[in-house]
């Protein structure tokens, strides 16, 4: 249900914070990975996140088409790794060191 929401929720309110529906270590993961400037304060979008998440699950970013469900289901699944590899290893990372 959450591909679902976070579809519907992107065209409708495209102009939205992204950090209402994703976690800071999502969306900037995901920027991280496809090349995009991490804004220095604020965030970005709701509608550029959804986007560039969509592309991780194989959307061509045109401009007047929307990414669709499966798009942004596999892109979805691909931010979550690389979330949780950004929390692990990104930068505020904890150092878990064994000396």
């Amino acid at each position: 249900w959450r591909v679902m929401f976070v579809c519907h929720l992107g065209r409708d309110c495209p102009e939205m914070d992204c950090e209402v529906i994703f976690e800071t270590s999502e969306w900037k993961s995901v920027y991280s990975v496809l090349g995009r400037k991490i804004p220095e304060q604020g965030c970005p979008s709701l509608n550029e996140v959804v986007r560039a998440i969509a592309q991780l699950g194989g959307f061509i970013d045109r401009p007047k088409d929307n990414p669709g469900t499966q798009t942004l289901w596999v892109g979805l699944q691909r931010a979550y790794d690389l979330s949780n590899a950004w929390n692990c290893f990104g930068p505020g990372a904890k150092n878990f060191s064994t000396s």
